[in-house]
């Protein structure tokens, strides 16, 4: 399997059905996210057990998104005729009601394969999860097997840390999360960190 990470996020288009409910034909990753940050997220299939509480939990977190200026994209081979009846299945029905995020149709498995995460057995993608910064580079990337739901907030914290690094320079030490102090990224600024926060690591 690939590590993205370092690498520009490969670019398509697909059709797709947008957050506001339109579906669309040609959606294009680079003209979408162009100077935003995004993630790019995927899964296996449409109308399975732990995929909606996946996208629930995505839609349950937009506003923090949208408050860090992040676009979220979701991948899966389902068509965006499939993707379309899911959001429109009530949640207590199983589906995922009108989640405020685009869901992709990569119907040829160009998508996941071009992101190296496509199951060599089952033919669907793993849960694989990309966090693509402003220029359009992957900086982050894990991916599940199929029956491991992934934590939405993890990405979050992930996001979070990022733009600490690129608003102050500094790192961000194991398990940092918003709010806390940075690392300098030299000797002396990794002896000062462990020297007030080891015990706590």
């Amino acid at each position: 399997m690939s590590v993205l990470v370092g690498r520009p996020a490969p670019d398509f288009t697909a059709a797709a059905v947008l957050g506001s409910g339109e579906i669309v034909d040609t959606f294009n990753l680079a003209t979408a996210i162009k100077g935003k940050p995004a993630v790019i997220f995927f899964y296996p299939l449409d109308f399975t057990f732990v995929c909606p509480s996946e996208l629930i939990a995505f839609d349950h977190r937009m506003e923090e998104f949208t408050k860090r200026g992040v676009e979220v994209i979701g991948v899966s081979i389902d068509s965006q005729f499939t993707h379309n009846a899911w959001r429109n299945t009530p949640v207590e029905k199983g589906g995922i009601g009108q989640v405020k995020y685009t869901l992709v149709a990569d119907v040829k498995h160009e998508i996941c394969k071009a992101y190296d995460v496509e199951h060599p057995e089952a033919g669907v993608a793993f849960r694989g999860s990309f966090l693509v910064d402003k220029e359009g580079q992957v900086r982050h990337q894990v991916v599940n097997d199929l029956p491991l739901g992934r934590n939405v907030d993890e990405m979050i914290r992930m996001i979070d840390a990022l733009q600490f690094h690129e608003e102050h320079g500094e790192v961000c030490p194991a398990g940092w999360s918003k709010g806390e102090k940075g690392m300098t990224a030299s000797t002396e600024g990794v002896a000062a960190y462990l020297k007030d926060n080891s015990a706590k690591l």
